[in-house]
This record gives structure tokens, C-alpha cells and sequence, in this order.
């Protein structure tokens, strides 16, 4: 079964490629739309003033009408970084979200608004600052550790839909110290999903999965840090969707010291990014 789709938009014109997307999104998946509208400072003085809600709204209608999907409309008001969380909690959905249009300094002060939205939001959410609807390659990060198997799962949905091909990349960091699964890694780079260490696993696992599928997916390894690679990757492939776990879903203390790789990726890439928790069974 589909989840349904949870656009959001706060009436700023970047959210649009996130509301075109998620009509693409809903006509491929065959998904219904809510469409949150998020009124934020609102004066009670201007209470009759035009809104930059009702020409995203307007622009959104048109859309979904041309695509053919099931689609409902809600306003709700308050801080979208308070709002756009509480209403994705009560629903089984995918979030579509798209920039907020937030001033340099804020972003400065509290940080960019992406960052707090997959911390606070459990279900997939599938970022999107520029739209690309034709999907024809796809980059799937493979950690090792299964915190991407959710997203994982989705994106070959999504690449089954529309015959996309897989590229599977995992990124060797910098390491420290010598012991037997970094060296079976160092040692096997061209074909590290050959080796019985936890990424080989891994990677063995989606090329399987990706070949029942009848998709095309290859594996590629670089080496370095975590955020420089898959940035470079994703410049050089020229993908038109990235996929991620989310260090959130990963309950230890790791979290505490890790970097956050997905913020730093989602707040650096154009293309859209699509990202879930690893739900424990």
C-alpha cells in the first residue's frame, strides 16, 4: 500500500518545484495529495490583504487537476517549522518539503530550516529545492549499517515506476586503524559487494533486490569524507534523485558525535533528495 503525499508550503514561490514534484510524485505512485498551507504572521489588521498562499494554492489546483490526482486542501497557522512536524505525525505519509524562503540571518541564528524538519519528522520526506521530473538515474547511498534500507526500499519503487538506473555508492572514510573488515574493504575496492563485511552484505542485498525488479544497478566506491564524496558524485553522475537513511533513525549514542551527513548533503545539492528512518521491526 502507498502512503499518501504531505506537501507543505508557507506560500513562498521555492516551494513550487516540491508541489510539482509531489504531483509527479502522486500520478506515478497513484497517491492522494494533502496540500498544507502554513499562514505564518499573520496580522489581523491585513485579514483581507491578497496572500502568497492563494496563488501557490491556485498554482497548485491547476496541477493537480492536469495530473488527474485525488487532492485536498488545509490551512493551518503558526511557525511551519512547529506546524509542518505536528500535522506529519498524525499520518501515515511521505513529506514533500521545498526551501522556506527564510532570511540569511535567520538561518544564521537557528539554522536552516531542512536541518530541524528531518530531525522532527519520522516519516520519508523527499526534499525538494529544484525540480527533476524526469527520473532517469538514481544515486542510493549504502552505508553498511542498514540505516538506508527504508529509503532504499522506496527508491527502487520510484525507479521501477519510471525504468530509472541504480547507482549503489558507499564511502570509505579516512581510517584510523587497522583491523580485518577495513582492510577486506581497502583491499577489495573494485569489488567491495563481493566482501563479507557488513557493506558487502548490504550491497549485495540491493543489487539482488534491484535485479528481481528487473532494474539495472551498479555499484561505485569512493573514498574520503563522507559529505565531500557524495557531493562530488552527485555533481560528476548528474542524478535526478538522491536517496539517504537518516542518522535519526539510528537510537544510540553515535548520534551524539556523528555528523549529520544527509543535513549537510540536503542543504548542499540542487537535485531532489529523498530520505527515511530505518524502522526497526
Amino acid at each position: 500500500m502507498t502512503p499518501n503525499l504531505l506537501i507543505a508550503t508557507n506560500g513562498f514561490k521555492g516551494t513550487l518545484p516540491a508541489i510539482e514534484y509531489g504531483a509527479w510524485l502522486a500520478e506515478n505512485l497513484n497517491a492522494k495529495i494533502t496540500l498544507l498551507g502554513v499562514t505564518e504572521d499573520l496580522n489581523p489588521a491585513a485579514i483581507d490583504d491578497h496572500h502568497p498562499l492563494e496563488d501557490v494554492f491556485a498554482r497548485a489546483v491547476e496541477l493537480f487537476q492536469q495530473k488527474g490526482v485525488e487532492y485536498k486542501l488545509e490551512v493551518e497557522n503558526g511557525n511551519a517549522e512547529d506546524v509542518i512536524p505536528r500535522k506529519a505525525k498524525r499520518e501515515d505519509i511521505i513529506m514533500v518539503l521545498g526551501p522556506l524562503g527564510r532570511p540569511h540571518i535567520r538561518r544564521l541564528i537557528s539554522g536552516r530550516s531542512i536541518r530541524h524538519l528531518i530531525e522532527e519528522i519520522e516519516q520519508p520526506i523527499i526534499y525538494v529545492p529544484e525540480s527533476k521530473l524526469s527520473l532517469k538515474k538514481l544515486l542510493i547511498c549504502i552505508g553498511g549499517l542498514g540505516y538506508e534500507v527504508t529509503a532504499e526500499h522506496l527508491a527502487m519503487r520510484l525507479a521501477m515506476k519510471s525504468r530509472a538506473e541504480i547507482v549503489l555508492l558507499h564511502v570509505i572514510p579516512p581510517m584510523d586503524f587497522d583491523y580485518p573488515t577495513a582492510r577486506a574493504m581497502t583491499e577489495n575496492l573494485a569489488n567491495l559487494a563481493n566482501t563479507d563485511t557488513p557493506v558487502g552484505r548490504s550491497l549485495r542485498q540491493a543489487l539482488r533486490i534491484a535485479k528481481e525488479d528487473g532494474l539495472t544497478a551498479t555499484v561505485k566506491v569512493r573514498q574520503g569524507n563522507a559529505v565531500e564524496e557524495i557531493l562530488a558524485e552527485v555533481k560528476e553522475g548528474k542524478y535526478d534523485l538522491l536517496c539517504m537513511g537518516s542518522l535519526y533513525s539510528s537510537n544510540s549514542l553515535r548520534q551524539i558525535y556523528a555528523p549529520n551527513v544527509t543535513a549537510d548533503i540536503i542543504e548542499s545539492v540542487s537535485c531532489p533528495v529523498l530520505t527515511a528512518r530505518y524502522l526497526r521491526k
